[in-house]
Formats: C-alpha cells, structure tokens, sequence
C-alpha cells in the first residue's frame, strides 16, 4: 500500500504540482489550503507524512506544527519562502523533522521526504549512542561517525560535539558552552570556541561553510539542529 502524504499550502498550483510528482513517484497524496483543514485531515485519518507551508490564511506553520505535535507524532517536512537560520530553527525546535526553503527542486524535497519517512520506521536503540540521521556520536567510545566511518577531532572537540548534541534543539551561547565542557582545558575565549565549532564541522557536516548540523545564531551561539534529512545529514 502507497504511503500517503498529506500536503498542506494554500498555493495550489504547488500543490498540484507536488502532488502529480509525489504521486508519479508511488505515494498517495492528499492537499488542503488552510491549516485548520490539515489539522482536521490529520485528526480524521493520520497521514505517513505532512508537507507544512509557514505561511497559510488562518494560522501560521509553526504554530500548526506545535498543534499537530500535541497529538500526533507524524513526520513534518516544513516549507517557507524565508531562509533566515532563525526561523528554521525554530521549525526544528518545535518539532519539524526536516525544513526546506522555497523555492526547492522536487528532487531535493522526494529525498528530504523518504529520509524522514525511513527514519520513522527505524528500530529503536538503547545503547547510549546518539543518532541524528547520517551522524552517530558515542560517548562511550569518544567516536564520531558519519555514515559508519569514524570522524576524526581532538579530545576537546569532541566534549564540546557531544555538549552540543546532549543540548540538540536549544540555543547554547559561547559561555553556556564552555561550562559544559569545563575543565576540559580550552581556552576561554569567544574565539577559541569558534575555532573549535569550524573545525567540529569540517568534521561531520557535508558543506562546513554551509552547515546543518552546527547553526550559528547571529549574537547568540550555536544550536545543534535535533532533526535532519539522512541524505543531508
């Protein structure tokens, strides 16, 4: 039986165009234009996966994805016109499992899409491993992989990596930071710290000058984001 994707936009000609190509690559779809319709979709009959625009007629998408969060667990992939790290932040921080600007190629939305469909329907672990899509951390080890292969950083890097993780979702300013990894011996300067992260990324994330994983927030610091896609990490 087809997976079934609700999308919920109130720009219909995308709509339809998503919903030919989704269905063109074996899903079923299903499309309202405003978000309490969704809501209602939701309730009625639980989709595999929500398609959420931020910007409807009645209420915006982050608020109807802190709506849809109170019932339901259903995989969020959120649109926006807006770029900005905040808001997409924010998306992933109120239970977003991915986040995807417009405009997009469908390409790019097909595989966000089955990264967050295959990550819902894989096992459970209890090994004390933290997974984030393509990344594992294991503290116990000190390891860092990417994809199963190890990635290497110093000692200290790695305290902070798992610093951040254990904090995933929520805003960590360069002195928040430094007291969780204190004692480890870094220096205790705003400098250091962003010497650490840039290298922390060059690491793990595909693009370090583009990263999705360890997001600067502009006056604030760094947030490590809780979902990605697997094929973006």
């Amino acid at each position: 039986m087809a997976e079934e994707i609700l999308i919920v936009d109130d720009d219909t000609r995308l709509s339809a165009m998503l919903s030919e190509y989704l269905i063109g690559n074996g899903y079923s779809v299903r499309s309202t234009a405003t978000a309490m319709a969704g809501l209602g979709e939701i309730r009625r009959s639980a989709p595999d996966a929500v398609i959420l625009d931020v910007m409807l007629p009645d209420l915006d998408g982050f608020e109807t994805c802190r709506r849809i969060r109170a019932f339901s667990d259903v995989p969020v992939l959120m649109l926006t016109a807006k770029g900005e790290d905040t808001d997409r932040i924010v998306g992933l921080e109120i239970g977003a499992d991915d986040y995807l600007p417009k405009p997009f190629n469908p390409r790019e939305l097909l595989a966000r899409l089955r990264a967050i469909l295959r990550r819902r329907s894989a096992p459970a672990h209890d090994d004390g491993v933290m997974r984030f899509g393509r990344l594992e951390i294991d503290p116990d080890s000190r390891a860092a992989r990417v994809d199963g292969q190890a990635r290497q950083m110093t000692g200290h890097q790695f305290d902070m990596l798992v610093a951040l993780a254990q904090n995933a979702g929520r805003i960590l300013s360069r002195d928040q930071l430094m007291d969780k990894i204190k004692g480890h011996g870094v220096e205790a300067f705003d400098r250091s710290i962003d010497v650490h992260v840039s290298r922390i990324r060059a690491a793990i994330e595909d693009d370090p000058k583009q990263p999705r994983r360890i997001i600067t927030v502009r006056g604030a610091g760094y947030v490590f984001a809780r979902r990605q896609d697997e094929d973006g990490q």
